[in-house]
């Protein structure tokens, strides 16, 4: 049931021209990221929007950052397959930009839907603009702020009517410009134990 209702996002995503993106995702013959993992899962990432490698092959987190990920979640124990891995836009923003109100507005319902499909009971943004709609959308817009406040804390809120954490992380790609942050990620991943 959750894989042919994921599927159905899947087949809504690639036929979605409701915004800009779509335009420069097919003229640079590129593929919407739509998700990947265990659709069982406790624990899902949500990032912010692909990356040039993830728009080349349509897999979340598949270059640097990915890598990153993978290891950050191998400090605790866990596996990439079992977790589930989305963005909040399934296309890539030209030239790698911060996502626009207007396409997080109009690209979200996925995520949303994704969210309601797979009911995890833990959700970790990966960097500021996940993270900000997440805590919105879960009852917890009072709790934000600055991913360097708050990145590592654990937050309990509701999605629809369902008890959820979020635990808000630095995305991984922050190892690539400054490789000292990755002791800080290391050390934030480990809140992740508990939930295994």
């Amino acid at each position: 049931m959750r894989d042919e209702e994921l599927r159905k996002i899947k087949d809504e995503v690639l036929s979605c021209d409701k915004c800009l993106l779509y335009k420069d995702r097919i003229s640079n013959k590129y593929y919407p990221v739509i998700g990947q993992g265990n659709h069982q899962t406790k624990i899902m990432f949500v990032g912010e929007a692909p990356g040039l490698q993830e728009a080349k092959t349509g897999r979340p987190f598949c270059g640097a950052a990915g890598a990153v990920l993978s290891q950050l979640l191998e400090s605790v124990g866990i596996k990439r397959e079992e977790v589930y891995i989305a963005n909040l836009l399934k296309c890539r923003p030209p030239g790698n930009r911060d996502p626009l109100p207007d396409e997080i507005k109009m690209c979200s319902a996925f995520l949303e839907r994704q969210i309601e499909i797979i009911q995890p009971k833990v959700i970790c943004p990966l960097g500021r603009y996940s993270m900000k709609f997440l805590m919105e959308k879960c009852g917890l817009a009072d709790k934000v702020e600055g991913i360097s406040k708050i990145h590592g804390k654990l937050f309990e809120g509701k999605y629809l009517d369902r008890d959820i954490t979020i635990i808000p992380f630095y995305h991984p790609a922050v190892v690539a410009y400054n490789p000292e942050m990755r002791d800080t990620l290391i050390n934030d991943f480990k809140i992740l134990e508990k939930f295994k």
